[in-house]
């Protein structure tokens, strides 16, 4: 039996990345964290067969220009997970947004077309199984609060969210206080002298 689905980890500033990609190339999974526990998000049906180690050429071609600057390489990967219509709406918005231009759940639920289901909008962040390709790192909650993040913990979202910035935002640097500066500073190679209510101390 052949498996159907493709496992390569990637190495990021912020972390590896774990991606699964089904035999079309299309993006099922993917995630800062283990392979197995990032598969173990995966429906049932897609894991009938088993996974195996591989490469994903145009996965990687798309990560080594986002890590040259190219924010927008990640949008070039195809990508498919289960949602209901509104889910399918958020998670497509959030692919639209800018590196570095984080959103509010507010703007982004906007976006999708119901500007006052902000918590459904989170609720469909914290459904997303394919992190990095659909960026819900770059949508953060009211008054720059970084709000979670479970395909690697808030460290990793804060981490992104910086490296995409090259420290440059001040949203986004007010939205690193709720970091924990021991789980990002090595991540982005950066000294972390504090933390407080106007920024991050360099």
């Amino acid at each position: 039996m052949t498996p159907s689905l493709t496992h390569e980890r990637f190495e990021t500033p912020v972390g590896d990345l774990s991606v699964f990609a089904s035999e079309d190339g299309v993006v099922r999974a993917a995630g800062f964290r283990a392979g197995a526990y990032v598969a173990a998000q995966l429906p049932h049906e897609l894991l009938a067969d088993g996974w195996s180690q591989g490469t994903l050429p145009h996965v990687r071609e798309a990560v080594e220009a986002w890590l040259d600057g190219d924010g927008a390489a990640i949008a070039t990967v195809p990508v498919s997970q289960e949602g209901g219509p509104f889910f399918q709406q958020v998670w497509e918005a959030t692919r639209g947004i800018e590196p570095g231009q984080p959103l509010s759940y507010q703007e982004v639920a906007a976006a999708a077309g119901r500007p006052r289901a902000m918590r459904a909008a989170g609720t469909a962040c914290g459904h997303n199984l394919i992190a990095l390709f659909v960026p819900c790192h770059r949508v953060i909650a009211s008054g720059g609060r970084l709000g979670q993040y479970g395909p690697g913990g808030v460290g990793i979202k804060a981490a992104l969210l910086a490296f995409e910035a090259g420290w440059s935002d001040t949203a986004v640097l007010r939205a690193g206080r709720e970091a924990q500066p021991d789980d990002v500073a090595p991540a982005v190679g950066v000294q972390w002298q504090g933390v407080s209510d106007t920024g991050v101390g360099r």
